[in-house]
């Protein structure tokens, strides 16, 4: 369980560079969709260490921080959606 702590924490971790390479790119500061796919895998990831730790503090950090995840790519899917039927 500790392996995947570090793994959680090391995948958590990667969705800034993730970010800093997209922006560097863009020349602008830019959130690509993958970085809310790792958030979610690297928060998801964290939670279950958490749970297995019984850390309530952890459990609650990273459980408010997967709804903010999950609802930005809701938000990307519907305006995808719109973006298709318009």
């Amino acid at each position: 369980m500790l392996l995947l702590g570090f793994a959680g924490q090391l995948l958590f971790a990667s969705r800034f560079l993730v970010q800093w390479i997209a922006s560097e790119r863009a020349g602008a500061s830019v959130m690509p969709i993958v970085f809310w796919w790792i958030s979610l895998a690297g928060g998801v990831t964290l939670l279950t260490y958490a749970i297995w730790r019984q850390d309530p503090v952890f459990i609650m950090g990273q459980s408010l921080g997967l709804i903010v995840y999950l609802r930005n790519l809701v938000l990307i899917s519907r305006a995808r959606l719109n973006d298709a039927a318009s």
